[in-house]
């Protein structure tokens, strides 16, 4: 194995990255305002900017959605359980005692087990909920005369704040473990630049300097 700085990020990753964070960011700073926990921005201007990073938000993950499945990158996420249990005592005591991750990263496979599941779940379940959630509240009005009353608001609200509080959790986790086991500007750098240095086989060294072109830094290069 040879270890070699590649390109594991590519710049439309790096685009939706951000621009959700900040979108994220955006939803979640809002939507406490308008849930009153505090008054650093007016009720209207809050729900007005609030429900325009939403739209923002699901065109974003509409584009992202596509372009995983067009480049076959949807694959990093498959969950695998290979591992995963070195990962998980890594994260809760392993890192503690100084130990190295257990995890290197491969060009083939850029989030580790733990990584992979987490991802997938926020996907799958989380994202989704409050997609739908959303959409009920922003359409409130039109299926409120078809019998939806005040008690199936309740529900919507609740869940859709217990989803974002669960994205904010996530959010919260995901920037601690960017401290665990370096460091963590070392961590975010590859989301800045896309490189991050990783170990190849010689066949794939060969294959990414004469298919892949700037996708693989060359050795002092």
């Amino acid at each position: 194995m040879i270890t070699r700085a590649v390109r594991i990020f590519s710049r439309f990753e790096r685009f939706w990255h951000w621009s959700q964070m900040a979108l994220i960011a955006t939803l979640a700073f809002t939507g406490f305002a308008i849930h009153g926990l505090h008054g650093l921005v007016a009720f209207d201007t809050a729900v007005y900017l609030h429900t325009g990073a939403a739209l923002g938000l699901v065109v974003l993950w509409l584009f992202a959605i596509f372009w995983h499945l067009t480049t076959g990158t949807w694959r990093h996420y498959l969950p695998t359980t290979k591992g995963i249990w070195r990962i998980a005592r890594y994260y809760a005591w392993g890192n503690l005692r100084g130990e190295p991750h257990p995890y290197r990263k491969a060009w083939r496979r850029k989030h580790n087990p733990l990584q992979a599941l987490a991802y997938l779940a926020l996907k799958l379940f989380l994202f989704p909920l409050i997609w739908v959630t959303g959409i009920a509240y922003l359409t409130y009005d039109l299926w409120a005369a078809t019998g939806g009353g005040n008690g199936a608001l309740t529900l919507v609200a609740v869940l859709h704040t217990a989803a974002a509080f669960a994205i904010v959790l996530f959010v919260m986790l995901h920037v601690y473990l960017l401290t665990v086991g370096g460091h963590f500007l070392g961590h975010v750098a590859p989301m800045v630049t896309g490189f991050e240095e990783v170990e190849l086989t010689p066949v794939e060294a060969a294959y990414l300097e004469e298919s892949e072109g700037g996708a693989i830094r060359r050795e002092g290069g």
